[in-house]
C-alpha cells in the first residue's frame, strides 16, 4: 500500500476510534450487513471493519487492494 494511502488508513482508524463505525464522510463508504462496513482509502485500496452491536469494539479485518477485498 502506498505511503499516502497508509496515512489515510491512520486517519480512518482515528475516526473509527473517536466517532464510531458508521463513517458516511469517507468515499464509497457502505455497509455490507448489520455489523460489517467498508470504505475506499483510494481508487485501488479499501478497508473493511466490523462492529458488534452493544460493544465498543471495532475490528479492522482487511486493508488492502479492492480486488482482493473479502466483500
Amino acid at each position: 500500500m502506498p505511503e499516502k494511502t497508509q496515512e489515510r488508513m491512520t486517519v480512518l482508524l482515528k475516526d473509527l476510534r473517536n466517532k464510531g463505525p458508521e463513517r458516511f464522510e469517507w468515499p464509497n463508504y457502505g455497509k455490507l450487513n448489520d455489523n460489517l462496513y467498508y470504505c475506499h482509502l483510494a481508487y485501488k485500496w479499501v478497508a473493511c471493519w466490523k462492529h458488534e452491536k452493544n460493544t465498543i469494539i471495532i475490528e479492522v479485518y482487511y486493508a488492502g487492494s479492492r480486488e482482493n477485498a473479502p466483500h
